[in-house]
């Protein structure tokens, strides 16, 4: 996505990735009551659940982190994903789109005000512009330090790593940022952790794969792996709501396949992101219709959440705010009602 400028430790794991599997790593709330667990009651699920009592698939939308938009809580977010802590570009230090102090008093207070409505918030740490702290640190030691003052900041038990780019392709980045989460999570039993990734009809690609394997090697726990169902390239300029749901199967097959999971507690461990209205990508328009169809089948197959880049963007352009062949910063690009995304995506 474009940078915003503009199990417990006692479970058995007995797949090579810990894929929110029911009594092992926690996953998203359903209800927006923060306990993380399965079914988003509280109650650890031993089996996977019934169709009547299958959990709510959350709807956790992308913020800017230090500027409030008054389309922020369309749709009744149960959590928000704060967008983004990186490093300046030369140091280990966390800061919000890296200008930005980590710890920052008109943060905080934004912050605040997005929980009131009693949403949790989850700090997303990369993007696709700047330089996520993994390729600015020199040790896991230190990047762990780093991740967590950026979460502590936030008051967040909730990590996203949106790593796309060349920092995917950067196997040195993506082992010491698994040794660093790994050593978050032994110093944090309760920190959830999500990995955005970019994702084609077919889809996890190799760079993508090879980084969730990093991080199992490691022993990260996996609570979500979040879906970029956006941006494929100018041969794919067909229904993008088929297209995310064409790639949410495909990774689907791959995580049952790859890492051994059931097919329930793949579709549990996964994530689904949409970029709304004019995508960067010419001849990509993701629609509202695209989006109440992902919501229903997210909710069908028990798809932990549903996000989309971003809440900001969740309003008609203005006359001459938008330029027809490029997706605009601050608007959807297509006709609609403020908030009118964030309502289909939230069900």
């Amino acid at each position: 996505m474009r940078a915003y400028r503009k199990a417990a430790a006692g479970c058995a794991l007995l797949l090579a990735l810990a894929l929110a599997t029911a009594g092992c790593a926690g996953q998203d709330d359903g209800t927006g009551d923060g306990t993380g667990d399965a079914g988003g009651t509280g109650d650890k699920a031993t089996t996977a659940p019934s169709e009547s009592s299958a959990p709510v698939t959350a709807y956790a939308p992308y913020v800017s982190a230090t500027t409030a938009s008054a389309t922020d809580s369309g749709g009744s977010p149960a959590t928000y994903n704060l967008a983004f802590v990186i490093s300046s570009g030369d140091d280990c230090v966390p800061r919000w789109n890296g200008v930005q102090d980590i710890d920052d008093a008109s943060v905080a207070s934004r912050i605040a005000e997005l929980k009131e409505s009693g949403a949790t918030v989850r700090v997303s740490f990369g993007g696709a512009s700047g330089t996520e702290l993994a390729a600015a640190c020199d040790s896991a030691p230190d990047l762990a330090d780093a991740y967590g003052a950026a979460l502590d900041a936030a008051g967040s038990t909730r990590a996203d790593f949106d790593i796309e780019g060349d920092e995917l392709t950067d196997a040195g980045s993506v082992a010491l940022r698994s040794e660093a989460i790994a050593l978050l999570q032994e110093e944090r039993s309760d920190l959830e952790v999500s990995f955005t990734l970019p994702v084609m009809p077919s889809g996890l690609d190799a760079d993508s794969l090879a980084l969730l394997a990093s991080a199992n090697d490691h022993g990260v726990r996996v609570s979500t792996v979040n879906l970029m169902t956006m941006n494929y390239g100018e041969s794919y300029d067909g229904d993008m709501g088929d297209y995310a749901l064409a790639s949410a199967k495909a990774a689907h097959t791959q995580l049952t396949e790859t890492f051994g999971t059931s097919d329930a507690d793949a579709w549990r461990g996964m994530a689904l992101t949409s970029m709304l209205g004019v995508n960067d990508v010419a001849g990509e328009t993701f629609t509202l219709a695209d989006a109440a169809e992902v919501r229903a089948f997210a909710q069908e197959k028990g798809i932990a959440w549903v996000s989309m880049w971003a809440a900001f963007r969740d309003r008609q352009c203005e006359d001459g705010d938008e330029d027809a062949d490029d997706a605009a910063t601050d608007c959807s690009g297509v006709t609609q009602e403020a908030g009118a995304f964030g309502e289909a995506l939230g069900g």
